[in-house]
Order: structure tokens, then C-alpha cells, then sequence
């Protein structure tokens, strides 16, 4: 997880890093003398270039991918969660006054501690009682007409449905690229800024040029990863303003949203 502050960082760092390599390339080999190995390190640079630009595009667009479903599973949770708040007006009096009661005290423990619990890289567990005692009063009713039977059995496949995204959202919280990944793409991207290092340039200000928007492109996507790849963490997060909203729903400030199929 970095700060915008240390994104840029190492951004700068990484760039400078790499120009540092060029001119110690250039001391040790001169670019005179490199002229003659241009064909070779050329191709070999290509296909070095072309591999890595796979590798990550693909990181890059497999994180963003997770990224959005997380963004869109929070909505669907807190969704259910106002699907089961307007259901309970067809339970009896008892439960219908505590599931409302609870379905509003489960979006404040959502947005007061398990979004801080999931920003500081910890399982957020606060919810989970409240949802308990959501199912123990739902599956307390006993319904006495018709209507009230529907109402339960809609009320329990929104709250079924609720269960199951706050799993999810509970996984997601607590996933993260694997080592191996970062490893890959870290040395990838030495060993692709390295080869254009090798390349034997005419004009030195051209190929510094050259190196540095390399370099720079390349750590952008690196940081872009690092960023979005732990959706409630970081400076590029999951908000959660869908239970911000859910709330002001279930307060009235807003018409019922109709249950998602």
C-alpha cells in the first residue's frame, strides 16, 4: 500500500535510477563502441519490450478487473441491505422494529468499522455480528397470514444475498498480488530499461530522452498495480458511500430502491 506521496517518490527515484544506469552503462561501455551491436540489442530489446508490455498490460488490467467486481459487490451489499430494511414492514410488529433497527445498525458498523478495519489491512468482524442477529430475527418470525409469509421469504433471500457479498467483500479486503507477480514485473521491468541502457544512441540528450520515458511509463504501470490491487487500501480505494447512501435510504432522505435480481 503507498501514499501518493511515496508513488511519486518512487516514480522520481526510479527514473533517476535509471539514468544513473545509463550514464554508468555509457562509462563503462562507450556508446561509440556499442554501435556495431545495434542490430542485435535492438531485436533482442523488441522482443524484451513486447513480453514485458504483455506482462503488464495483463497485471494492469487483471487488477483494475478485480477492482471493479469489489466496487460492485460493496454496491450490491449494501443494496440488499435496503432490500431488507422495506421488507420488513410486511413482518409482525416485533421483528419488523428490530430487523429495521438492526439493518440500520448494520450500515453504521460497516462504514464506522469495518472500513477503517479493512483500510488498515485488518478482517473487519464488526458486521458480522450484527448480520447474525439479523438471521436469528428473521428466522424467529412466525408468520400469521399470507403477506407476512411472503415478506419473510423475501427478507431471507435479500439477507441471503447480503450474507454472501459481505463474504466477498471480506475476501477482497484481504487479498493481494502474490509475491511471485511482483517479483516477475519488478525484474522484468531492470531488465527491459536495462537492455534500452545497451542500445548504442548518436545523440546522448536523445537517448537519455529516450530511457527516461521508458522508464517513467514502465513505473507507472508498476505504481498504477500497487495502487489498485488492494481495493480498500491506499490513496486509490473503495469508498463506502453505497452505505452512506443505503443509510440516508433507510432514514427516508431517499425514495426504497427496489430488490436487485
Amino acid at each position: 500500500m503507498l501514499t501518493s506521496t511515496q508513488s511519486v517518490f518512487v516514480v522520481i527515484f526510479g527514473v533517476g535510477a535509471s539514468l544513473l544506469l545509463l550514464v554508468m552503462v555509457n562509462r563503462i561501455w562507450p556508446r561509440e563502441r556499442r554501435y556495431a551491436h545495434n542490430d542485435q540489442i535492438g531485436w533482442q530489446l523488441s522482443v524484451l519490450g513486447t513480453t514485458y508490455a504483455v506482462i503488464l498490460g495483463f497485471m494492469l488490467y487483471a487488477v483494475w478487473t478485480e477492482f471493479g467486481q469489489a466496487e460492485s459487490n460493496v454496491e450490491y451489499e449494501a443494496n440488499d441491505l435496503v432490500s431488507v430494511y422495506w421488507l420488513a414492514d410486511g413482518l409482525p410488529d416485533q421483528q419488523r422494529a428490530q430487523l429495521k433497527n438492526l439493518a440500520r445498525g448494520y450500515a453504521n458498523v460497516v462504514i464506522d468499522q469495518d472500513w477503517p478495519a479493512m483500510y488498515a489491512g485488518q478482517l473487519p468482524r464488526a458486521s458480522l455480528a450484527v448480520n447474525t442477529q439479523m438471521w436469528n430475527t428473521l428466522m424467529s418470525v412466525k408468520a400469521a397470514t399470507p403477506a407476512e409469509t411472503t415478506a419473510q421469504d423475501h427478507a431471507l433471500y435479500e439477507l441471503s444475498s447480503l450474507t454472501q457479498h459481505r463474504r466477498t467483500r471480506v475476501t477482497q479486503s484481504m487479498s493481494y498480488l502474490p509475491p511471485v507477480l511482483w517479483l516477475v514485473l519488478i525484474i522484468g521491468g531492470f531488465v527491459t530499461v536495462a537492455s534500452s541502457c545497451l542500445f548504442g544512441s548518436s545523440h546522448a540528450l536523445l537517448h537519455f530522452l529516450q530511457v527516461s520515458a521508458f522508464s517513467l511509463l514502465i513505473l507507472l504501470g508498476l505504481v498504477a498495480i500497487a495502487e489498485i490491487h488492494l481495493p480498500f487500501q491506499g490513496s486509490v480505494r473503495i469508498s463506502d458511500h453505497a452505505f452512506v447512501r443505503a443509510l440516508q435510504n433507510m432514514e427516508g432522505a431517499v425514495a426504497p430502491v427496489a430488490p436487485h435480481q
